[in-house]
């Protein structure tokens, strides 16, 4: 027998003894315990993005989003608490406005108006920061590969964090702030007391048009709009309305400025098979800040009808305001 057959030999017999077979269990455990890191890690970060940062919960906020953009925001006047002991009364907002400074009050308005504009830029900055740091955690999730995995777990560790905390800071500012007041609005007059006084920047719901219920007809248009939470205090609205596309000089007067106190219109004296362009907002506050958007609505009226019949649209013809 040669010696490379007795080595052989002599091999086969080594791996078929017991210390063979604790030393490949021993190989084996630092594997195995990496693979269970592994897959730790992995349900760490797929609960996270399933819980914390699942997809319905960004398109909600999202949604969201979009209504703060529609939203109108105003300056809300509150006093501040008296002082413990002081009886007199606190002073109501109407009351207030007739002691507050009217140049000092328009640069506080201007100064909302910043802050509200700064405010939404920061919240859709900080919604995009939650839409990469999403995909940037499913692309490592769907990877696959343990190694780069394990190795850059500390920097996850961090990422998650890091989403969290953005996450925090988008709460906490979808709901309008405190406005900073530099200088006192409302100066001591004579012995009188004034309650010193907090102004906050208050949102309100977007005014939209009810597109099922809004409709034309061949000379006149019966306009609905709702706000999707009714204020304790009646609204003034502002309805507009123009024909798109005139043909003459006379068309082109077919445009107006409704002021209405109801959430519903009939606009009357239109052309038929004509296309109106029609828009509602809320009528101007004085203490309105900022409202970047208006709902408008398209309608087209209806061919005239054959001449001779008579409708009850053409019998109750009303000239608009």
């Amino acid at each position: 027998m040669s010696f490379g057959a007795m080595d052989l030999g002599l091999n086969r017999m080594k791996l078929g003894s017991p210390q063979s077979l604790q030393s490949l269990e021993e190989e084996q455990q630092p594997e195995t315990e990496a693979w269970r890191t592994y897959t730790d890690r992995r349900n760490i970060l797929r609960e996270f993005l399933t819980s914390d940062l699942s997809p319905h919960l960004l398109k909600r906020h999202h949604a969201r989003m979009e209504l703060l953009k529609k939203c109108s925001y105003y300056i809300e006047i509150l006093p501040k608490h008296l002082a413990l002991g002081d009886q007199n009364p606190l002073m109501l907002p109407s009351t207030m406005f007739q002691l507050i400074d009217p140049w000092k009050f328009q640069r506080m308005k201007k100064v909302g108006t910043a802050q509200t504009k700064i405010q939404l830029l920061l919240l859709s900055d900080l919604l995009e920061q939650l839409d990469r740091g999403r995909a940037k955690l499913v692309a490592l999730l769907e990877s696959h590969d343990t190694l780069p995995f394990l190795s850059c777990w500390d920097t996850v560790e961090q990422r998650l964090a890091d989403l969290s905390a953005v996450m925090d800071n988008f709460l906490a500012m979808m709901v309008p702030g405190r406005l900073h007041i530099k200088h006192r609005l409302v100066s001591d007059i004579g012995a009188t007391k004034i309650p010193h006084i907090r102004l906050m920047l208050s949102t309100k719901m977007p005014v939209m048009f009810d597109r099922k219920e809004s409709v034309a007809h061949h000379d006149w248009a019966s306009l609905r709009w709702f706000v999707t939470i009714q204020p304790a205090v009646p609204e003034q609205f502002e309805l507009r309305f123009k024909l798109l596309e005139p043909r003459s000089q006379q068309e082109r007067v077919q445009c107006g400025v409704i002021p209405v106190a109801t959430c519903t219109f009939d606009i009357r004296n239109l052309l038929p098979s004509r296309t109106y362009k029609f828009t509602v907002k809320r009528a101007e506050s004085y203490t309105l800040v900022y409202e970047p958007w208006r709902d408008s609505l398209t309608l087209k009226t209806k061919p005239a009808p054959p001449e001779g019949a008579h409708t009850p649209e053409s019998r109750a013809s009303l000239a608009c305001p």
